[in-house]
Formats: structure tokens, sequence, C-alpha cells
């Protein structure tokens, strides 16, 4: 159902959205939107419980309900799921995941006369996309479609407006734990290195250079990952850098791995909250950094921004790619790469490192 306009006042609304963590961080800034801009209503955002965090620092008419689907699998589970949802009496359902698990659970409510929406994804633009980014025009940004579906409720669903995150009432102990106190002048810069597929990492060889040569500017990097194969590849580049022989030691700057050092996703936003530049992949952080207001420096191989999946509120000129005929190679990066090479990667170390110097002036 796209577009139709609510009849009745909502008041009371579910919306729905679990996928991956960077899929469910586009929501953010809209939900956040919708919430501040409409403070008559009673927001309920549901996601899986692991991704909560994302939504911490919401406004206070929005309850966030986290979901473990391992437990609410098959259509027994989903009907369970339902029946505790419905005891909430919600006026309208909003669905913005749009997959069969969202589609029987809105089903469900409509059957029982709850007023549901959907987001509409764009589908076939996204493929008449792949393999001519060159010439085809850019398609709507999906939180700009996220958005549409407020909207179409008679909502407002401003997105201009900058998140106003007050995170001064935080605990930022464990933070300072790993990370210290800032020096004057000195800049913190994240690095993201990883995503869910190999298409959309740039050669992590290429990125420890990339992460040894700020480092040798000065600056303190954080390197964002998270798993144990992950966690054994960036404490390498800890200990590399450590051992290597770079410019003198008074300019030198730190490598710090965060993985498995501040207790949990929350503190993990509060260390980028403090960060000069965040650079990453077309992945999760990107868009985690981008609502926290950080600076983002974006590498794009396999996928494109065209695509609509950029970080909220970030320009093109933050973006470092290579134009080729061929991307992109699909709308998400799963599809291996047509000429086996990655080519779409090749890009200097040192072109990320300028863009990055001219961001952090």
């Amino acid at each position: 159902m796209f577009g139709r306009h609510q009849t009745t006042p909502v008041k009371r609304m579910l919306i729905m959205r679990f996928s991956a963590m960077g899929d469910v961080a586009m929501t953010v800034p809209v939900v956040y939107a919708v919430a501040t801009q409409n403070p008559e209503l009673r927001i309920t955002m549901m996601t899986r419980t692991r991704l909560t965090p994302l939504f911490e620092w919401m406004p206070s008419n929005v309850t966030v309900m986290g979901v473990d689907l391992e437990q609410h699998e098959g259509l027994k589970g989903l009907t369970n799921l339902y029946l505790d949802l419905r005891k909430h009496h919600f006026d309208t359902v909003v669905d913005l995941h749009d997959v069969l698990r969202t589609i029987y659970l809105r089903i469900c409510f409509r059957v029982n006369g709850t007023h549901v929406v959907t987001v509409d994804k764009g589908r076939e633009g996204k493929k008449e996309l792949i393999g001519n980014a060159l010439t085809h025009e850019e398609l709507k940004p999906m939180a700009e479609r996220y958005a549409d579906v407020f909207r179409n409720l008679g909502l407002r669903a401003d997105l201009s407006k900058k998140m106003n995150i007050n995170l001064r009432n935080e605990c930022f102990a464990p933070v300072r734990h790993l990370a210290g106190e800032k020096q004057e002048g000195e800049k913190w810069v994240g690095v993201a290195p990883f995503a869910a597929h190999i298409q959309k990492v740039y050669p992590l060889e290429k990125m420890q250079q990339v992460v040894h040569l700020l480092a040798d500017k000065g600056h303190k990097v954080f390197l964002f990952g998270a798993g144990e194969m992950e966690t054994k590849v960036l404490s390498s580049w800890v200990e590399t850098y450590r051992k290597t022989e770079g410019s003198s030691k008074q300019s030198r700057g730190e490598v710090c791995c965060t993985c498995g050092k501040l207790g949990g996703l929350k503190n993990e936003m509060l260390l980028m909250s403090l960060l000069d530049l965040m650079i990453s992949m077309d992945s999760a952080n990107m868009h985690i950094a981008s609502m926290l207001d950080v600076p983002v420096l974006s590498i794009w191989g396999a996928t494109h921004p065209k695509a609509g999946f950029v970080g909220y509120g970030q320009k093109e000129d933050s973006m470092v790619q290579v134009d080729l005929p061929c991307r992109p190679c699909s709308v998400y990066g799963n599809k291996a790469c047509l000429f086996g090479d990655i080519r779409c990667m090749n890009i200097a170390p040192e072109t990320i490192v300028n863009k990055a110097e001219k961001m952090l002036l």
C-alpha cells in the first residue's frame, strides 16, 4: 500500500524495520524527525534487540522495542509476535522493511482493521541503475523514501533539520578509558575498513597504508570492527605501526583498535561522536557516524551513491570512487565482480589520505 493518506488522526504508531545494522541506522534520522515534528504522536519503533542502541537518543514520545527474531521464527512465532503487538492498540502500522516477515505482520494488522502503510523501495529504478551509473540519474535517497511514508499520512517529516542529540549527560568513562583525552590541536580519525560484502571493501593492505599514513601525520586513528577475524586484522595493524619507524616520535600519532574494548554499540557511538572524521566503506559505520553529525569520508566500490544509500547529510565531495561503466555491479554489493579483480577499488592510499587531510582542515 503505497502513498495512501491517513483519514483519521494518528496517535499510536508502530514502525517496523529489522534487517542489517546499516539499513536500520538509515531510519534513525527519519524517526527522529517524525517524532520531533509531530510531538502528539506516540511511536513504537520495533527492530532487532541488538540494534536498539541506535535509537538511544530519541525524543520522549518514542519507545524502542527490541525483538529477538530467532524466538519468532515461522508463522507460529510471527503470530505470537502479532498477538503481543495487538495489545498496544496501534492506530497505524508503518512497514519500512517490506519483506516476507513484515508483510505477514502487516496482513495480520490489516485484517483486524488497523491502518497499514508501506515504504516504496523503488526496486525497479535500482535494477535499472546496475551497470549504468555513469548515465543514469540519481535515485531518491532511501531516507526520503522512508520520510514519504509519513508525509503520505499527513505528518511532518522534514529531513533538512539536523538531529539535535544531547550527549552532555552521557557517561564517557568507558570511552575515555580507551581513548584518553583529546589533546589541543589533535585530530581523531575513525577508520571502519569492513563491510558485509568483499566487493564493498577497500583492499585491506591498502587501508593499512592509509591508517599508517594518517598516524604519521600526527592523527590519532581509531579502528572499528567486530568479530574474531576483524579484531585479529585490526590488532595486527596496531602492532605493526608500533614497530615501524615512521616520522619522528614527537610528530607521530597513534593507532588504536576498539574491537571488544568499549562494551557495546552505545559506547562505540559515543566514541564516534568525538571523532573529527570517519573513514568508512558503504556500511553501517557510514550511517552511524553521519547521524551523529560526524564528517564522513566514504569509499565506494561495487555499489554506488546514486542508488540512494548515502549517509545522512553526506555531500558528494566527501566520497571517493572510480567512475567505471560496470558500476554498480549490484545494488547491495553482494554480486561477484564481472572481471574478478574488483577494479572499482583501484584507488591509491594517498588519494584517500589527501582527501581526509582536506576534510580535517
